[in-house]
């Protein structure tokens, strides 16, 4: 039986966008979920240094709101450059990762998918097989990989593999809550019809959920899972 949660994410609102909904259902159900972002999600950006600061501020900010709406048991920030994480060791990223699973020991990981745009998804999708390499007496046993809007799908096909979900969570009942989290983070969404605006969001959380015979869902793809 699933008991721990860890959300591995590149950067504040992926983890709404991913798994909000999820996050919030397994909250009601008693699991506990912790959340950890490995790069800062704006130093990124051009603008003065102290303007970078302060955004930095405002999105962990955002964060810890979003998640405090989703009830998750603790939020950490890592500092990796943000799109820049190629330009890390793989090794530097992976020994981020072992040391948080040390220290929630989850049965279950949530990350990102291998073939998104967004490099940072990528490595932090790489750090975290690496991570979790099936050895004896390691906590995690299932590792499902979330969807980005505007960056899953934005991929060529061919181009990276492609998201294929073969795992679905009935988040009708927490939908509402996912949208509420997500309006956290209002300064990195866009305008309707871009993919990560609060009504993209929504209908595509309504067509995961016709795919599979109910109102919303969030989709997925199994990494592994050991019974």
């Amino acid at each position: 039986m699933t008991r721990s949660i860890l959300i591995l994410a590149a950067h504040p609102d992926d983890e709404v966008l991913g798994c909000g909904g999820t996050i919030a259902k397994y909250v009601d159900e008693g699991m506990i979920v912790n959340v950890a972002f490995l790069a800062d999600g704006v130093l990124s950006r051009k603008g003065e240094f102290t303007d970078q600061q302060r955004e930095l501020t405002s999105r962990r900010d955002a964060a810890q709101k979003a998640c405090l709406i989703l009830g998750v048991e603790s939020v950490s920030f890592g500092d990796f450059p943000d799109n820049c994480l190629d330009t890390i060791p793989l090794l530097e990223i992976t020994q981020a990762v072992e040391a948080l699973i040390m220290k929630h020991q989850p049965d279950l990981v949530f990350t990102h998918h291998a073939g998104d745009v967004n490099i940072d998804h990528r490595r932090v999708h790489e750090a975290t097989v690496t991570a979790c390499r099936p050895q004896q007496g390691h906590s995690v046993k299932t590792i499902l990989c979330f969807e980005v809007p505007s960056s899953t799908e934005w991929q060529f096909y061919g181009s990276a593999p492609s998201f294929t979900p073969n795992w679905f969570v009935d988040i009708s009942g927490t939908l509402e809550r996912k949208l509420a989290a997500l309006d956290a983070y209002k300064e990195e969404l866009r305008g309707w019809p871009h993919p990560r605006s609060l009504r993209g969001v929504e209908h595509l959380a309504h067509w995961r959920g016709a795919t599979v015979g109910v109102d919303a869902a969030e989709a997925f793809m199994l990494g592994r899972k050991l019974a």
